[in-house]
């Protein structure tokens, strides 16, 4: 199909100039519109504007200027039936045989601070969906092109092929056409709906492909990396890759989960946190006075899973931190921190021979306290959940044992239960003086995953709490856990057999309380 004429229309005028440059050498007429039409001009090309074609003035402050016969008469006319060939002739409408329209920037505009609801309508484009969705509704005759990435394999094409694109291109930027104006109206569906409505009745969603990665979780399995489109919230998505090798799909998975338990930590103004994730569960985690301490204690509560880990810090990390990071007989994939001092980020990144590959993301903290939508696929659906971003402070908690935990022992107890959250259910977590020292994650029985978390935590599991992040069905975990030395407890509490690991706990002078509420995590 050769290309005689070509209606142009863009927001973001990327590459505009070389396209329509390459379109005016092949004799193909320009029309266009507005801004785009001057920039064309500017640039020395003949351009037809759109009122010349339609005989129509543009009216409502440009709201109507493309939604003409004129127009989509051009576009929509099957050239394979002669009727529809005889019927814009009749008219006096000219086919038109590329479209290169992108919308009205309206996720740049939801973006901008205070932006009112009057102003985010005023940037929902009508016109240029509508020459989308005719354009690529004909792409047996005509060509839509909607992203300026796009435009050098159709110019390399155009100059191949005398002017004329193949049917096989003008399939796949059909496609691309229906998937930009399908993410366009998700993003204005998502921002119009009331935020009470959590769940519709219909959910479209819009994500745009970051990257293509080297592949999944096993090198068998093809990948990619998207982001939400239009959400306001900070996450791993947003982050600022500053060194490092190309990004895998468990480096990100890892990363987000390292991230999120950071996130737990931010309103701590006095104290720094570090967390150490091995298969998204955290395998060292520590709050401390200093950086390279909470890093020091964070790493030592399991050195060996720490090893290849995912690094992620609520600090900018200095010199000193940094030392410690690459010190002997320590390997980390990945770190996420909202900076890096100058002579850390030199340490980081040539100290070791592992320097030149590791990875470094900068991404500050968001919000405390906020939520959003959590997704899971299953095969045909998707779950949709509100993020577990319940917070338990201490008058919610109700001590169940005789004895009462002490100051230290809550705040440790507090600490714990925060991690639990974030590992594998059945979870069972151990801490001491806010250091994490032992980890069940993922086992089939909640007294098993309190054998492994003690057996990781080994001696210094005396002295130490537990939380878990569901009852316990029976009193086996807390006998568990006594015989362990373990001197606190938190759990939700809601057992039957409730009474029988009270009974348990006194047994061990353990002062257990119950916290109301559950963190399961599949």
């Amino acid at each position: 199909m050769k290309i005689k004429r070509a209606l142009l229309s863009v927001s973001d005028k990327t590459g505009l100039i070389d396209l329509a440059k390459t379109l005016s050498e092949l004799g193909v007429e320009l029309i266009s519109t507005g801004g785009t039409s001057k920039a064309l001009a500017d640039a020395g090309m003949t351009v037809t504007a759109v009122h010349d074609v339609t005989g129509f003035p543009e009216m409502l402050e440009g709201r109507v200027k493309t939604l003409h016969p004129g127009i989509h008469g051009g576009l929509l006319a099957d050239r394979g039936k002669q009727e529809h060939m005889d019927a814009i002739k009749a008219h006096g409408i000219e086919p038109i045989d590329l479209v290169v329209v992108n919308l009205y920037p309206f996720a740049a505009t939801i973006a901008k601070p205070g932006v009112t609801r009057e102003e985010a309508i005023e940037n929902i484009d009508i016109g240029g969906p509508s020459m989308i969705r005719s354009a690529a509704k004909n792409h047996a005759s005509v060509a839509v092109l909607v992203s300026p990435s796009d435009y050098p394999f159709v110019i390399d094409e155009l100059l191949r092929n005398d002017g004329e694109l193949t049917q096989k291109t003008r399939d796949e930027l059909a496609a691309k056409a229906y998937a930009h104006t399908g993410a366009y109206d998700a993003l204005i569906a998502s921002y119009l709906r009331p935020k009470s409505d959590l769940f519709p009745a219909l959910l479209p969603l819009a994500f745009t492909k970051v990257s293509d990665l080297r592949y999944g979780e096993n090198p068998h399995q093809k990948a990619a990396f998207y982001s939400e489109d239009g959400t306001k919230s900070i996450g791993i998505a947003q982050a600022k890759k500053l060194h490092g090798k190309e990004l895998s799909f468990n480096n990100i998975y890892d990363l987000n989960a390292a991230y999120e338990i950071a996130q737990e930590f931010v309103v701590d103004e006095k104290n720094a946190f570090a967390a150490i994730v091995k298969h998204t569960n955290p395998c060292g985690a520590a709050l401390s006075a200093t950086l390279s301490e909470a890093f020091r204690l964070a790493r030592a509560g399991d050195p060996i899973s720490a090893f290849g880990g995912i690094l992620a810090v609520t600090r900018t990390i200095d010199v000193e931190t940094a030392e410690l990071i690459t010190g002997p007989n320590t390997f980390f994939e990945a770190i996420v921190a909202p900076g890096y001092d100058e002579a850390a980020f030199k340490i980081l990144t040539e100290r070791k021979k592992w320097g030149a590959n590791l990875i470094l993301l900068e991404l500050g903290s968001r919000e405390p306290g906020e939520g959003g939508l959590d997704y899971k696929r299953v095969a045909g659906g998707l779950l949709v959940q509100s993020k577990d971003a319940k917070y338990t402070s201490t008058n919610e908690l109700t001590v169940a044992t005789e004895r009462q935990p002490s100051a230290e022992e809550m705040n440790d107890l507090l600490f714990a239960w925060i991690l639990v959250k974030h590992v594998k259910s059945n979870a069972i977590v151990l801490a001491k003086n806010k250091q994490l020292l032992g980890v069940g994650a993922g086992q089939m029985n909640r007294v098993q995953s309190v054998r492994l978390a003690v057996q990781q935590a080994g001696d210094r599991a005396s002295g130490a709490v537990l939380a878990s992040d569901a009852f316990f069905p029976f009193s086996d975990g807390p006998e568990t856990a006594g015989k362990a030395g373990v001197t606190a407890i938190i759990q939700p509490g809601g057992s039957k057999k409730d009474d029988e690991s009270i009974a348990m706990a006194d047994s061990y002078n353990i002062a257990m309380v119950f916290s109301g509420s559950r963190h399961f995590k599949h």
